[in-house]
């Protein structure tokens, strides 16, 4: 197939077109190197079935004729990471809205099935044991920016699944919960490489809030294995899906876990939400997917732990040290 990857420079993006070539695909990604980097596609310099176009998917001129005379989109394409969000919330919102629109626009003018990545956040505050894809958004007042990113994914779910209802087209629609490993940046906010790259330097490790808040964390090859059983599919088409690991762990317990895998001597230590974010900022205690949609549709569940995890970031980390 011919597919254009939106985002393909990114963290998931970039494995996500490893993938898809190995696989025999012929791949043009688009990226802005905004939070993606060239250096994520290394492996594929050179490769005749790959091309990046360094450009927007705010180009609406440009999308429609990068898109026109493929098979499929994969779009991942969104800015990324809570730091990025809050700091950045207009560009933050007019990429991950205004973007949606322009490459659903263009899939649909041409018919091409539309992939979706969204995220877990569109979920917000609510902390059920386990996350259903049909369970309600609980979320704070639109004037805390923290809440701008769930907003933003929530409607290009609404604008996916409208242009499937009514447009006919053939979308899919992903739920990533907190997706890690190698070639992930700490440098947004993502807590398990910025907690590695602490302990294997033997600097403190820093914990925002009291460390209690619970995460599950899915490594990038389960999540990769998950988007290529859904994205060709014939039962996921108009569904919304989540994607993770419902292993639970808390700050403090992640912390702990990775001093002693990585045999630092780090220190923990703790900051205040305002003082790592700005007065106001609002987080969410728990999050764990409810995974049985995904291991019903296409028999996916996660192989990989969260030691099998650190072990692969340290690894990476301490090669390109």
């Amino acid at each position: 197939m011919k597919i254009v990857v939106t985002g393909g420079a990114g963290f998931i993006g970039s494995h996500l077109c490893e993938r898809l070539i190995s696989e025999g695909h012929s791949v043009t990604t688009i990226d802005d190197l905004t939070t993606g980097s060239i250096s994520n596609l290394a492996n594929l310099e050179g490769n005749k079935d790959f091309n990046l176009v360094v450009g927007s998917i705010l180009d609406s001129d440009g999308l429609h004729s990068l898109i026109q005379n493929v098979d499929y989109v994969f779009h991942l394409a969104a800015a990324v990471g809570v730091f990025n969000i809050v700091n950045n919330p207009l560009a933050s919102m007019l990429t991950n809205i205004r973007g949606t629109e322009n490459v659903l626009e263009a899939a649909n003018a041409s018919k091409i099935p539309v992939f979706l990545a969204s995220s877990s956040e569109v979920y917000g505050k609510n902390t059920s044991d386990s996350l259903k894809e049909s369970d309600d958004r609980i979320l704070g007042s639109p004037v805390k920016l923290r809440w701008s990113y769930s907003e933003a994914k929530a409607i290009d779910e609404s604008l996916a699944y409208a242009y499937h209802v009514e447009k006919k087209l053939e979308t899919r629609i992903v739920r990533f919960f907190n997706t890690v490993g190698p070639r992930q940046l700490g440098a947004y906010g993502m807590v398990v490489p910025r907690f590695v790259k602490a302990a294997l330097t033997n600097e403190p490790i820093t914990i925002y809030g009291n460390g209690n808040q619970t995460r599950c964390f899915g490594h990038i090859y389960d999540v990769i294995d998950a988007v290529m059983a859904v994205a060709f599919a014939d039962n996921t088409v108009g569904k919304v899906i989540n994607i993770g690991n419902n292993s639970e762990i808390s700050m403090n317990g992640l912390a702990q876990k990775i001093i002693k895998e990585t045999g630092s001597s780090s220190d923990i230590v703790y900051v205040p939400y305002e003082e790592a974010y700005g007065q106001g900022f609002e987080d969410m205690e728990r999050r764990v997917p409810n995974i049985d949609l995904i291991n019903e549709l296409v028999g996916w569940t996660p192989k990989r732990d969260l030691s099998t995890i650190i072990a692969d970031i340290s690894a990476e980390m301490k090669r390109l040290a």
